[in-house]
């Protein structure tokens, strides 16, 4: 990607950037998988055909579906849900029919490490928080369950694991929910 003029993130190392007469063109890529974005359409079509040479390639169109996100595009701007990711994870645990909560997480919850906890299986524990972690990106509402359960991933019990499904529950309740950014009229170029 140096050779085409762009400059690796430091942030993120799949993110390639290049900023050329005041505008941005992106690529991220994801083992087999990337995205070219940008506001220099000369630019993406320069890269697409540069990197076609070297690899091959098929131009899906517009980015509907990545990574388990979901990109819904309106005139209002752009949604971003992982609507699947989340009845996905419920019918793997086996709560898509489950009763729906109204709460991520109870008020003034007890949870902790007291001696008398019952230990549950680790490894599952540890998947479950690790997908909730990264359905938290687009699912803000549940960040602090979220950090909360992430607590106990050395030494899961049953309490936090009744959290975990109560956050589970919760998200039966708007599978959906997501993020929307909004087009501003004062970003339009």
């Amino acid at each position: 990607m140096r050779k085409y003029g762009f400059h690796q993130s430091n942030s993120d190392h799949t993110l390639f950037l290049k900023h050329r007469r005041g505008k941005t063109t992106a690529l991220i890529v994801y083992v087999d998988d990337m995205i070219i974005i940008g506001d220099d359409s000369e630019e993406i079509s320069c890269l697409q055909k540069q990197l076609a040479a070297e690899f091959e390639m098929k131009n899906l169109g517009g980015l509907k579906y990545f990574l388990g996100i979901e990109v819904a595009r309106s005139k209002g701007g752009i949604f971003l849900s992982q609507r699947k990711y989340v009845l996905d994870l419920l019918s793997e645990v086996g709560l898509l029919e489950c009763k729906p909560a109204d709460i991520p997480i109870i008020q003034n919850h007890k949870l902790g490490e007291y001696s008398n906890q019952v230990p549950i299986d680790k490894g599952r524990y540890q998947r479950l928080v690790g997908k909730l972690i990264y359905l938290s990106h687009t699912r803000p509402d549940i960040a602090y369950a979220v950090s909360v359960v992430s607590q106990f991933m050395h030494c899961p019990s049953e309490d936090p694991m009744n959290a975990v499904i109560q956050i589970l529950r919760y998200l039966k309740s708007s599978p959906g929910k997501g993020l929307m950014f909004f087009e501003e009229e004062s970003l339009k170029g």
